[in-house]
Order: C-alpha cells, then structure tokens, then sequence
C-alpha cells in the first residue's frame, strides 16, 4: 500500500508503517529544507571578507567624518554627518551576505524540482570540483534485473529441470539480484522449488553454499569452486564464450562434482550510454566498478563507452578503490545503490545515491538522484557548476559595488537618500542574478 491507492473492490486491513515525519515525501521535504538553509564552504569566504570589510568601513566612515569636519568644511557638522552616514550606508554588506546563500537556495530548489537531492550547500559546492566518478554496475549502469538466459548441463546423471531446481531452490534463500534471477527464470519454467534448504551460507562476492534434498550445492564464482577444489578448467572456453556476450556465469556443483553453468544478463540502463558520454565531455573521468569477472565487465564497459574498469572486486574492498583514486590527486564520485556500496558512497568525495536503491545507500550517499536516471549526475554536476558561478559572479558584483561606490560617497558625491536606494538595489541584482539559476537546463 502506498498514499493515494484506491480500494474499489472490498474491504481489507492495512497497517500504516510510516506515517507523518517518515513517509518519503516528509523526507524529501526535509532533504530540501535542511540543503536551503545550510552554509557552503564558500559562504566562509564571504564571512572573512565581512569580517575586515565592517571595521573598515566605519574607520572610513569616521576618517570621512573627521577630514569634512576640521578641513572640507570646517564646523559644518551636519555635512560631515551625512556624508559619513552616506558611506556608511552605501557600504551596507547586505549584498555580500545574501551572495552565496541565495544561490545555494535556488540552486537546491532547482534540483529539488528535477528529482535531485541535495544534502546541503557544501554537497552541491564540492560537486562541480569532480574530475573523476566511479560507477557501480549493478543497479546504476545496468538495471539491476538480471534474467536467467542460459543453463549449460555438465552433470552425467541429472536431467537440467533437475539441476535447475536443485540450484533454483538454494538461491530462493539468498536476496541477491543474480539470485532472484535464477528463482524467477526456473519458476517461468515450470519447476516447483519446494525441497527443503538447510545449510545456507551466502559468500560474499563468491556465491552461496546450502544443502538441498540431501545434496550439498555450491554455485558461484570461479573463487568459490577453487575454495570447495571442485574442478571446472575443461569447461572455461564455454564460460568466456558466455562472458564476451556480456553474460555472468555461475558455477553451479552438486556433491563436489561441477553439474551445470549458469548465465544470467542484466540490461543497460535506456540513457547510461548518453550519461557516460556526457560526462566525459565534460572533462569527468569515468570508472566502472563491479565484483562481475573481467571479461562480462569489459563487454558491458564497451556497450556504454567507459574507458576505466575495476571488476571482481569484492563490495567490502569497493572503498579501497575509491581511496586509491583520492590518492592520486582525485575529486571522486561514487554512484551506487546497494547496501554494499554504502561505504564508498560515505568514503568518496561527492556519494550519488540512486534513489531507485536501498534506504542504506541513500543515507550514505551526498545526492540522491529519484529516478536512478544517471543522466541525473550530468544534471548534478551540471547544476553545481552553473550555482558556483552564480555565486562568484554575486561575491563580485557585490565588492565591486562597495569599492566604487564608497569613494564616491567619501567625496560627498552621494546623499544618504541616494545611497539607500543604491544599497536596496544591489541586494535586488544579487536576488534576481541568483534566480537565473531556475533557467538552468538540467
């Protein structure tokens, strides 16, 4: 049951597991909320510019005040006041003050309307740093549905329903992706996976291990037969046959001996390919991660155009990884959505969650993309560096503004009138310089 579902057919029961501050829409709204009012790094800079630029000001005030008093005009202290006050208030930082969080306010907003989440300022300031980004396979350049597509039989006794069932039911225990899509493949088959599992242990990175209607199974990776010394070199031609047509094979043995080779494919993502393309453009460095073997990474790399491939990587080592890329000098993205992506999402400098993913991934992660679209990231980026340069462009107007026009005031060029007005309209320009973020195409 989700909000909004129409019962027209009957009665039933239904219990509310998250209401009020828990349903996603109150997360999202808080997301949002807590983006808008937080401070960018760069806000800092602002801040220690005010800082000296305030006592300064006033010094100038008072020099002004004393140099039209004893020499412009000396005794006129109605003319030395007002052109001191006109200093004072031609040089109100109100404008330098809103620069940064405005942006930061309408920059959030505007991902906020296109399904992208900012945790907060310093997220969406880092983002346009990013020079390289590592994607997860699994769930972000793929779909993350896998389907079974081939069962290769070794066994000499056992028929292929037989040896699928067998297999099917073992990894009905296990929440696996590749898993699910065995279960699902056998069920579309016909076989009933109702035998007994007991046993049960999942590898992970490697497969999983159980007891099945008195046979030991063990299906996996090549690692997972080496560990159990089950033999299944005569059979590698077959398996990198299946893996150059971007298929994941699993071993599957039954009593010690290998019985069976199972393949499974996960489609691409519609846009991944027009995603990576993008961001490669825009001068990012892209990386795909994956604890697939060597040969199905590479096949699913060239699909979608990435240069970089890290695979049979196990998902405790995929922030290692991450680090390694920091280590040399790096600003690093990781996309995931898994759970066990979440350390390199929490490890990386910018972590984009799909929000397609687990509650886990989306906790750890800096950004959360909605639609688990990856052309979300180019948005991202593309949002962060359009919102900086708003920024800068704000910072700018706003010195420039108090540097020309504090002399002028000094020279008694300006009245106190005048320099209200003007003071009023650099906080409107900065204001509606800042709402040209909402025009940005993301």
């Amino acid at each position: 049951m989700i909000g909004a579902t129409i019962n027209k057919y009957g009665v039933f029961k239904f219990e509310a597991t998250k209401v009020g501050r828990d349903t996603m829409l109150a997360q999202i709204v808080k997301v949002v909320e807590d983006a808008q009012g937080s401070k960018a790094p760069i806000q800092r800079l602002a801040d220690i510019i005010s800082g000296y630029f305030v006592p300064v000001v006033i010094a100038i005030a008072v020099l002004t005040f004393v140099v039209w008093y004893f020499f412009v005009r000396p005794g006129d202290i109605a003319e030395a006041v007002l052109t001191a006050t006109a200093v004072l208030v031609i040089a109100c930082p109100c404008a330098l003050g809103l620069a940064t969080p405005t942006s930061i306010m309408v920059g959030t907003g505007r991902g906020a309307e296109n399904g992208i989440l900012f945790k907060g300022g310093e997220h969406l300031e880092k983002a346009h740093k990013v020079n390289a980004i590592v994607l997860d396979k699994t769930g972000t350049i793929t779909k993350g549905q896998p389907e079974l597509t081939d069962v290769t039989t070794v066994h000499d006794t056992l028929a292929d329903s037989e040896i699928l069932t067998l297999v099917a039911t073992a990894e009905k225990v296990s929440e696996h992706p590749l898993a699910q899509a065995i279960v699902t493949g056998a069920e579309a088959r016909g076989l009933t996976l109702n035998e007994p599992v007991s046993d049960f242990a999942a590898v992970p990175g490697a497969g999983v291990v159980a007891t099945v209607a008195g046979k030991k199974l063990a299906v996996g990776t090549r690692r997972l037969m080496q560990e159990h010394r089950i033999a299944f070199t005569e059979h590698i031609a077959q398996v990198e046959k299946l893996e150059s047509d971007g298929k994941t094979v699993m071993f599957a043995a039954i009593d010690g001996k290998l019985a069976a080779l199972v393949a499974v494919a996960d489609t691409v993502k519609e846009h991944s390919r027009e995603a990576i393309a993008a961001l490669k453009e825009m001068g990012i460095e892209v990386w795909m991660i994956t604890g697939d073997n060597r040969r199905t990474a590479e096949a699913i790399a060239k699909q979608v155009g990435v240069d970089h491939v890290l695979a049979e990587v196990l998902p405790e080592h995929k922030a290692e990884q991450v680090k390694k890329l920091q280590a040399e000098g790096k600003v690093v993205a990781m996309a995931g959505d898994g759970i066990n992506d979440a350390p390199a999402l929490a490890t990386a400098d910018v972590g984009v969650a799909m929000g397609t993913g687990t509650d886990v991934a989306m906790e750890a992660g800096d950004i959360t993309l909605m639609r688990g679209d990856l052309r979300g990231i180019v948005s991202a980026i593309t949002l962060s560096r359009a919102t900086m340069k708003n920024i800068k462009q704000n910072l700018f107007w706003a010195l420039v503004y108090n540097i020309v026009g504090i002399p002028i005031a000094a020279f008694g060029m300006l009245s106190p009138v005048i320099a209200g007005a003007a003071m009023a309209f650099s906080s409107v320009s900065v204001v509606t310089n800042a709402l040209r973020l909402r025009q940005v195409k993301v």
